[in-house]
């Protein structure tokens, strides 16, 4: 056993006695069901801030997002803006559903749609876009776990072992504390995820050579490149055009991110925050008080400065250090990872990049290779924990407290709860296990159908003309295009007319067009008064609490016109300005900044994005605290919820 293994198993300890304090101090102050699903709506700002932030922002973003840079270049490095346009999703909905959690006392999603809608097909529909996201997205996350401690341990621990013995503490800590545990762990998670890639950027940047290196390494990268856009320039510095008309994005000439495909991906990433999952986060809160800062500095600012720059070294930088056969061949890589072959040649390909970097560190600093273990490993759990959690409380609220036991007891539902928790890690387990290839294919689909939420959440929180039957059915709509859109979809199903991503448009994007178009043509159809009346006393609650003051009713158009230049220009058909606006991609003698155009295109559009996003959050008053205090129509007495005598339930 190496010492920098004898290191990793002592960081791993220590991280796993923090994880299990939490989870025991979780159960003891969880007395009720809300306690124990949603925190008692006490978590403090700061706890959300970072808890949110670690759920955001999960393992793939530490392992898988660096590899694909490596792969794909900054055509793909766009998708680093996810960490503006998840967080905008929660600028657009979460201080009005923590509104109308408060006010109506929901603890899931399920409730609130059923209610709101007068429809148990939509809690159903809830929990199944839950159970779908989670399981696999899980699976995903526990599988890149054990992959990882397979590289660092040497082989000592195989992949399916070190995944089981993994998630063991994870479901310890999340079945005994509930979402309690959850967040005060992930806040540890969050500073874990930030420092590690920052971290193994540095040690990227430090063997390249320094900027200066790494700027002249990505231009002879450029120049050798044989991947080539239909304008010429190489795939790892241009975005291959606005849109391609074929019948597979993948097979799109110079790459599949083309303009239209970065923005539809965007869609997809916005369906971690629009996910029933996140819902429940809300629900979490004392207050909205945590929400912008959340979505402005922690996830926008920060993660976002993290993921433009240390993720982009850590993949462009690994090509000029020896994971690139073609560019050690030429002469103008160092061999400093020794892998005796390509990248894409070892086993994970792409996926096995980060632990690689880490690798570096091996003989000078094992410590190091430990600790930054450890990091990734707390960045894989960190999205997993909280699905458990909140998926097990859907299955227990919205299936056996609705239709099984109705007056089930608040221990009763901690219980199934715990249940919950061990039937889905149990299935993520088994799926990761046995069924590799589909694990991909599942998790693929997870965000996309999490972005499907959308017309759901546009109707509950600000467009009461969207009627039940039109979201019913738009949802319906939309999982089906995107399960048709998606591998799954030609594997399974043997839908051969078109590959995924046709038109170089994602799946979220076919999802999204078939679902609020069926929603929109349906609800014209189907106005009813008395469900008008019914859904207008949430409205009027939301006009009352979150509307705008009149002074600011005039910066509205403002705010439309910022957010929609903003995804046209910094992450939509608007993006292909950036392949040339700071100098010729074949020419880095032209390169303005000494840096590829289209990485100086990431760096001004994210900070426009920050700006965007504290507009909205801040001066548009989306996400901070209401005016008015929230009267709580009804409290948790024991074990029963009893409704409030001083005011009339809707």
């Amino acid at each position: 056993m190496t010492t920098a293994t004898i290191w990793l198993f002592i960081f791993v300890l220590a991280y796993w006695v923090y994880c299990i304090y939490w989870g025991v101090k979780g159960a003891r102050t969880a007395k009720t069901a809300s306690d124990y699903f949603i925190a008692g709506r006490k978590i403090p700002v700061w706890v959300f801030v970072l808890a949110a932030t670690a759920t955001s922002f999960s393992g793939w973003t530490f392992i898988g997002h660096p590899g694909l840079v490596y792969r794909d270049g900054f055509q793909y490095a766009y998708a680093s803006f996810y960490a503006i346009t998840i967080p905008f999703t929660g600028v657009i909905f979460l201080k009005r559903q923590w509104m109308l959690g408060k006010r109506f006392g929901y603890v899931t999603p399920g409730e609130m749609y059923a209610d709101y809608f007068r429809s148990d097909l939509m809690r159903i529909l809830t929990v199944i876009v839950a159970l779908v996201y989670s399981v696999p997205y899980l699976g995903v996350q526990l599988r890149a776990s054990g992959f990882l401690f397979n590289v660092l341990t040497d082989g000592l621990l195989g992949v399916e072992v070190g995944m089981w013995l993994l998630s063991i503490v994870v479901v310890i800590y999340v079945a005994s504390g509930g979402l309690r545990a959850v967040a005060y762990v992930d806040t540890m998670q969050a500073i874990l995820l930030a420092l590690g890639i920052i971290a193994i950027g540095l040690i990227t940047l430090n063997a390249v050579g320094g900027m200066g290196a790494l700027s002249e390494g990505i231009a002879k990268l450029a120049e050798i490149d044989q991947k080539r856009t239909p304008d010429g320039y190489s795939h790892y510095i241009a975005i291959p055009g606005v849109i391609q008309f074929v019948k597979s994005g993948p097979k799109a000439a110079g790459g599949a991110w083309t303009g239209i495909m970065i923005l539809t991906y965007m869609f997809a990433l916005m369906g971690i925050q629009s996910a029933p999952a996140f819902s429940m986060w809300s629900f979490s809160n004392k207050n909205p008080r945590p929400f912008a800062p959340q979505q402005v500095w922690a996830s926008s600012f920060g993660i976002g400065f993290i993921l433009i720059f240390f993720t982009a070294i850590q993949g462009l930088g690994a090509h000029l250090i020896g994971a690139d056969a073609a560019m050690l061949k030429a002469g103008y890589a160092k061999d400093i990872l020794h892998l005796g072959k390509d990248l894409m040649e070892m086993p994970g390909k792409q996926g096995y990049l980060v632990p690689v970097l880490i690798h570096i560190m091996s003989d000078t600093a094992p410590w190091l290779v430990g600790l930054l273990a450890v990091c990734a490993l707390a960045a894989m759990q960190s999205t997993g924990s909280a699905y458990m959690s909140t998926a097990a409380g859907m299955l227990t609220r919205d299936l056996y407290k609705r239709f099984i036991n109705p007056g089930a007891s608040h221990k009763t539902q901690k219980l199934f709860g715990r249940i919950g928790v061990l039937v889905i890690t149990g299935l993520a387990l088994v799926v990761a296990t046995t069924s590799k290839d589909a694990l991909v294919l599942l998790g693929g689909l997870a965000v996309a159908y999490g972005f499907q939420m959308w017309p759901a959440l546009i109707a509950t929180c600000w467009w009461p003309w969207l009627t039940r039957q039109g979201v019913t059915l738009g949802l319906i709509a939309g999982l089906i295009a995107v399960t048709c859109t998606e591998t799954i979809g030609q594997k399974w199903l043997g839908i051969t007319a078109w590959g995924r991503w046709p038109l170089t448009i994602h799946s979220a994007g076919w999802g999204i067009i078939f679902n609020l178009g069926t929603a929109i043509i349906v609800s014209f159809l189907t106005q009813n008064k008395d469900d008008m009346a019914h859904k207008m006393k949430f409205h009027e609650f939301l006009k009352e609490h979150a509307g705008l003051r009149p002074e600011k009713k005039k910066l509205v158009p403002v705010a439309w016109i910022i957010t929609i230049t903003w995804f046209f220009f910094g992450i939509g058909p608007g993006a292909v300005i950036g392949n040339t606006i700071f100098g010729n991609p074949n020419d880095p003698s032209t390169w303005v900044f000494g840096i590829p155009s289209i990485w100086a295109w990431h760096l001004i559009w994210w900070a426009l994005g920050v700006f965007m996003m504290w507009f909205l959050a801040y001066k548009m008053e989306m996400s901070t605290m209401p005016e008015k205090e929230i009267v709580a129509l009804v409290e948790d007495i024991g074990d029963l919820k009893v409704a409030r005598l001083d005011v009339e339930k809707p």
